[in-house]
């Protein structure tokens, strides 16, 4: 059916294929398929405006769905120029009636005019994956601040930056940072970054990890999914890190660590997965040997310091599709993969939709908790309810056939009581 909502997407052609792909990605989320359901018949945001800059992707879809099923009027744009699926924004626009504004490719002018787009619906809560609608409410568009009961972050830079803005005393209005709800960072930044950035490499240069030098920068959640992902390939895995307590970490799993410096000089294969800017630099890509692949799984495309590598090159070309090539004054050649962009969802699907189920659970969940407790919230960033993500992980269990015990009333007592406890 066709919508008279405002959206800017690709092709509205594309839809029929983006519906069949956005189903396929639903029979792998059966948590947000409950949750859709239960929406639908008790409908929590009914009233409400919520605009969504997220990866444009069969899984937001579905979450896009279960919003809408609760009452939300939803604005979506894309996170990422590089990660809109087209087909899906399509499909959001022609089936589900989701105004949507993404184009994968799109430039630097038409992604935050996007991203204004969305702010222009004028929102009562916001979702974000890198705190982009936040940034432009927080800087043009104060006006709009007392009309947003709260936000949801879905990434870890986000939450990084947006604490520094409350810790600054200008956050506008309250955060819930999904990400670091266990169900999320634990299993969609391990096992679904792991999986999916191996995945778009793979995808992009076609190479054979087996054998090769694979360095990973950062060792969080997202770093030790990638790294263990790559050992599994049959990857020489090579950790670098700035905290001692996850080099340690590194060390006791198994992996050789080391400095950047001394990484770059050996490495074959790198992925940064840090969040913060110039992981890779000049100096680290003059030591690299030739034919090393650069790749970047964080959010923004700043870990790898792609001005200096543009400016230490004689000559660049496209060598695949995702992949440039920069042959160097002394004729040594690196590849730059998916402009240093995610190279999961740039160069490849993004997270498998069983652990994205989780997440966007998340987001639900939080979405509704916000409606609920609007009055109590303050500006601040809050964790995920512990009871929202138990619950989350309780009907991913059910949904899996997967049983567990109970504590029974006598075990309760004796974990609860000091008497007991002797």
């Amino acid at each position: 059916m066709a919508t008279t909502k405002r959206y800017d997407v690709k092709d509205l052609a594309l839809a029929p294929e983006g519906v069949r792909r956005i189903e396929w990605a639903d029979r792998q989320m059966p948590v947000l398929a409950a949750i859709r359901q239960r929406f639908e018949a008790e409908q929590p945001l009914n009233g409400y405006r919520v605009s969504a800059c997220l990866h444009v992707t069969t899984e937001t879809a579905n979450l896009m769905r279960t919003l809408k099923a609760g009452g939300a009027d939803v604005v979506l744009c894309a996170s990422n120029p590089l990660s809109t699926q087209d087909d899906v924004a399509a499909a959001l626009v022609d089936e589900f009636d989701v105004s949507v504004f993404a184009i994968k490719g799109e430039d630097n002018d038409t992604y935050y005019a996007h991203i204004e787009a969305a702010v222009d619906h004028k929102p009562h809560l916001t979702m974000d994956d890198g705190a982009d609608v936040i940034g432009v409410l927080h800087s043009h568009r104060r006006e709009q601040l007392g009309d947003i009961i709260a936000g949801t972050e879905e990434t870890t830079t986000g939450v990084i930056r947006l604490k520094a803005l409350e810790a600054d005393g200008a956050l506008g209005f309250p955060i819930i940072a999904v990400n670091e709800a266990n169900t999320k960072h634990l299993f969609d930044n391990r096992y679904g970054t792991g999986q999916s950035t191996i995945d778009g490499i793979i995808r992009a240069t076609n190479v054979l990890l087996a054998g090769k030098r694979f360095v990973v920068a950062g060792y969080g959640w997202v770093g030790r999914g990638v790294a263990s992902r790559a050992r599994g390939m049959g990857s020489h895995v090579i950790v670098t890190e700035v905290d001692p307590l996850r080099a340690l970490e590194a060390v006791m799993d198994g992996f050789e660590v080391l400095s950047m410096g001394a990484a770059a000089k050996v490495g074959d294969i790198f992925c940064s997965a840090t969040g913060d800017k110039h992981v890779v630099t000049r100096e680290h890509m003059e030591q690299m040997k030739d034919g090393a692949i650069l790749a970047n799984t964080g959010h923004f495309n700043v870990e790898i310091d792609i001005p200096a590598l543009k400016s230490l090159a004689s000559e660049t070309r496209k060598a695949r599709e995702f992949v440039e090539e920069f042959t160097l004054a002394d004729g040594r050649r690196l590849y730059l993969v998916a402009d240093g962009r995610l190279v999961n969802l740039a160069a490849a699907e993004g997270h498998p939709a069983l652990v994205m189920d989780m997440s966007f659970a998340n987001q639900a969940l939080a979405a509704e908790y916000a409606v609920q407790n609007a009055a109590s919230l303050e500006r601040k960033v809050y964790v995920v309810p512990d009871e929202i993500d138990k619950e989350i992980a309780r009907l991913k269990l059910e949904t899996m056939g997967v049983e567990i015990d109970k504590l029974t009333d006598e075990q309760a007592k004796y974990l609860a009581s000091w008497d007991e406890g002797t």
